[in-house]
């Protein structure tokens, strides 16, 4: 129980400052230049996705092998990441014991749906972003357009691939484990 909240405790201040960094700069976009009814349209467009079944991400995704994730530098991505790298350490530092994924089929597939949980947050919140973007282009608000969209890379795009990345991996493990 101790080794969950701890797990939890980093996850969540790591969550807060990517968000921090990430959505200040779209949410004074829109609290400022956004009228209400655009902003309530590019929400309710936004959102639809989220409905969409697991199988759609799986068509979506960029690679069927984990090469193109590293040439993209997902790597790094994992590294700064919810549940990533420098978490792991930190978590094995403190409880050497500790493993993120049990020799269990039931925590690989509890990851798995973690994965397209998050995958569809962060598709949600892409589209949202693109749609303020072409708003602000629209409005020739330049500067804030490439700022969202930068936002939206790291926010958003990294993310999702991190996301593919992560389940091409853990089939890769259930494949094994199943040898």
């Amino acid at each position: 129980m101790r080794i969950k909240r701890l797990l939890n405790w980093y996850n969540m201040i790591l969550n807060v400052v990517w968000s921090v960094l990430n959505l200040v700069p779209i949410s004074i976009y829109c609290y400022n230049r956004v009228d209400h009814r655009s902003l309530y349209i590019f929400i309710a467009i936004s959102v639809i996705p989220g409905f969409f079944p697991n199988s759609f991400y799986d068509r979506i995704q960029i690679g069927r092998t984990t090469r193109i994730y590293k040439r993209l530098g997902v790597g790094i991505v994992n590294k700064l990441a919810q549940n990533g790298t420098i978490i792991n350490r930190l978590m094995k530092k403190k409880f050497p014991g500790y493993k993120m994924i049990l020799h269990q089929r039931s925590s690989i597939h509890k990851l798995l749906q973690q994965t397209y949980l998050f995958e569809k947050f962060h598709f949600i919140m892409f589209l949202f972003f693109i749609l303020v973007t072409f708003y602000a282009f629209f409005k020739e608000d330049f500067l804030w357009a490439i700022m969202i969209s930068v936002t939206n890379v790291l926010y958003n795009i990294y993310p999702n691939f991190l996301q593919q990345y992560i389940r091409l991996k853990l089939r890769l493990y259930k494949k094994l484990k199943a040898n």
